[in-house]
């Protein structure tokens, strides 16, 4: 919940139509070994050294800005209904590799940090009319340069055509759990229209402060359910722990916290008494959870009915700072919902470099799982800066940083009673980006009424946003619950 994610790329052999196409590289000037000869790189953002270099004599270095992500691509022949492996050796923070124009799913993926030489890869099928594909290397805006060599293309070649002398024109639309890779200057015009279900309200106030419970001691103050602030209307129980069985989840009580299970189930049936909804997380800054084919989908679906069942929670919060799979984790998520009916609770909590575009994988897959949905709480913090809905670029701990990035989802496609604000709840819960209430406060007006806004000021307002949640309970308690006295009053208060 508090560090950024580390996404691990696989690497996979791929079966074409004869062995000697299968080993071809079909980049032209792969290494960098001519300069930038067949490369185009955004904003004069390129250009080759001789080190560090992963083999021959030179490499790509590329330097992003605050405005620019430091992409350089190649335009390459293909043939249509065709497997490719794309590889690269890469090094620096927050490198990407990928593929646009495929005629299928656009791949790519990418590394947060790789202090020397790592190689990423992925595969993608052409469609039956493609005959050229892009090929694109990037870093990250306002991120230190990154380095790239020896990138790769392999299967079956097309016709030559010359590449571009200019960059694309149309940027990469699928980073797995990213924005594009070029920021949009104007909003969508036409947000996505499915699923056309309005969200269900799970029982819950048109606003609502979420609160994460933590199962461990870190220094914050150690509660029990019971002892958490009233303001908080949905508790989400930090963390569940993944099993040996693939997706699968389970959860045990922290023996630290001197808790027993008895108390744990009362003080749960206590709150859903008083109104409150109480959850399971899953995932974390360490969660290893992964839901990326059917079998792991039904796993997780089943475990985490089992531990509603055992221990009473309404629902599920999704957390998995290493990335989801928006077509596994849907279909999961659906197959949870079938089991626990209308009445269930399911929220997520991405970090806010995995929302800025409706391809991303959480906010694909709260698209597609929009009918059941509770609320997004992105958090935004641990940030650095990134485009709002304007095409401008803002820097966490502000109003405006907060209330570009809530006007994303919402333009995205997102009903705004299912988008949330998610803060630390002092300075010392998460590594930036804590603001103070007041802040968070007029984020919320702003968004609902138009009032308190910064440069920012949205085309329309939306009167039903969701509300905030604070990570976490504890280090609230320990900080006089300062956060949720100021912002769960404001929230509650909110027409």
């Amino acid at each position: 919940m508090s560090a950024a994610a580390v996404i691990g790329s696989g690497v996979a052999l791929v079966s074409v139509g004869d062995a000697s196409a299968a080993t071809t590289n079909l980049m032209a000037n792969s290494g960098f070994e001519s300069g930038l000869s067949n490369w185009s790189c955004t904003a004069g953002s390129g250009v080759n050294v001789s080190s560090p270099v992963h083999s021959g004599s030179s490499a790509l270095k590329a330097t992003p800005s605050s405005s620019d992500t430091g992409q350089c691509s190649q335009t390459v022949s293909v043939q249509p209904n065709s497997q490719y492996t794309l590889s690269a050796y890469v090094q620096g923070s927050y490198v990407y590799i990928g593929a646009t124009g495929t005629g299928g799913t656009d791949p790519s993926t990418w590394t947060p940090s790789a202090s020397s030489y790592t190689q990423l890869s992925v595969n993608f099928t052409t469609g039956a009319s493609t005959k050229s594909v892009t090929i694109y290397t990037h870093g990250w805006y306002a991120q230190p340069a990154y380095y790239a060599d020896d990138i790769s293309l392999t299967g079956p070649g097309g016709t030559t055509t010359t590449p571009p002398t200019t960059p694309p024109t149309t940027p990469p639309t699928t980073p797995p759990t990213t924005p594009p890779t070029t920021p949009p200057t104007t909003p969508p015009t036409t947000p996505p229209t499915t699923p056309p279900t309005k969200p269900p309200t799970g029982g819950l106030p048109k606003h609502v402060v979420t609160g994460y419970w933590q199962n461990f001691n870190n220094g914050a103050t150690v509660q029990t359910i019971a002892q958490v602030q009233n303001q908080y209307d949905i508790i989400a129980v930090a963390f569940a722990d993944a099993t040996t069985t693939p997706g699968a989840v389970s959860f045990t009580l922290d023996p630290s916290l001197g808790y027993s299970v008895a108390q744990f189930k009362a003080d749960i049936a206590a709150k859903q008494a008083a109104g409150k909804k109480v959850i399971i997380s899953v995932g974390g800054q360490n969660g290893t959870i992964s839901v990326r084919d059917s079998t792991s989908a039904t796993n997780f679906a089943n475990s985490v009915w089992s531990l509603m069942q055992t221990y009473g929670f309404n629902g599920v919060d999704i957390d998995l700072e290493n990335g989801i799979d928006s077509t596994y984790m849907s279909q999961s998520l659906r197959s949870l919902s079938s089991k626990a009916g209308s009445g269930l609770i399911i929220t997520m909590a991405p970090q806010t470099i995995d929302m800025l575009s409706a391809v991303s994988d959480y906010l694909a897959t709260a698209l597609k799982i929009k009918d059941i949905l509770t609320v997004v709480n992105t958090q935004y913090y641990n940030s650095g800066s990134m485009n709002g809905c304007d095409g401008g670029v803002y820097s966490q701990g502000s109003v405006d940083f907060i209330t570009t990035l809530a006007c994303t989802a919402i333009q995205a496609g997102l009903d705004p009673s299912q988008v949330g604000l998610g803060f630390p709840a002092s300075t010392s819960g998460a590594g930036s980006g804590y603001v103070d209430p007041s802040v968070v406060n007029n984020a919320l007006d702003c968004l609902a009424k138009g009032t308190g806004c910064g440069k920012f000021h949205p085309s329309t307002t939306w009167p039903t946003i969701r509300g905030a949640m604070a990570w976490s309970t504890n280090w609230d308690a320990k900080n006089g619950n300062a956060w949720s006295n100021s912002v769960g009053a404001h929230v509650h208060a909110m027409p």
